[in-house]
């Protein structure tokens, strides 16, 4: 666990994908099988997850929603991206990939370009997925699984789209971020940096 300004990083475990606390916000929870790893790092935090009241999925793959049933709290995800998991489809959300299977969940709250949480702001990044978001607050960026680390960007096979990629990406450009906290793998300061070379990458596609 580590804390970047008032975000917690807690590292992936094995398929997981990073998780994110911003106060009882909770901004993905990875694949659900490795809860007693993510309540530890949570405590750690000095927060239980009792606490947690609103999950933010940066968008529906398994590996970043399967966990959200360990927790009892509202779930937001972008419009574009809430159907799987309200149908509980299994290959929408690649649970298939995991050889796990989704159950229907109720969505509080389909995000939209523009909405406001806990001090971030919602920017819709397709290209993932339909739905992909990232959350910024003028200096940290948390990119889901548009952007990694060192020029990564997210596959574009499991229903997501080379354009909207290379749109997203050059959106993300535009907020010379200070940190990118990313839906895997490390996270990074001189994040405009790491944006700009994966905005590169791609377009070698």
């Amino acid at each position: 666990m580590e804390k970047i300004n008032e975000v917690v990083f807690i590292e992936g475990l094995g398929y997981d994908s990073n998780i994110y606390l911003v106060g009882d916000v909770i901004i993905d929870t990875g694949t659900g099988e490795n809860a007693n790893y993510v309540f530890s790092e949570i405590l750690k935090s000095g927060i239980s997850p009792e606490d947690i009241s609103t999950i933010v999925n940066t968008h529906c793959h398994f590996d970043h929603t399967g966990g959200n049933s360990l927790f009892s709290a509202d779930i937001m995800i972008h419009e574009e991206d809430a159907e799987p998991l309200e149908k509980g489809d299994s290959r929408a959300t690649a649970a298939y990939m995991f050889g796990k299977s989704t159950e229907p969940v109720k969505i509080t709250k389909k995000l939209q370009e523009g909405d406001k949480i806990s001090g971030f702001e919602v920017i819709h990044t397709p290209g993932h997925t339909r739905g992909g978001i990232c959350l910024f607050d003028g200096e940290i960026l948390i990119s889901g699984d548009t952007v990694f680390a060192n020029g990564g960007i997210g596959r574009m096979d499991i229903g997501g789209s080379y354009d909207d990629m290379i749109n997203s990406l050059e959106k993300l450009q535009k907020l010379h971020a200070e940190y990118l906290l990313p839906g895997h793998g490390p996270w990074t300061d001189n994040a405009q940096q790491h944006v700009t070379m994966s905005y590169q990458m791609a377009r070698r596609f």
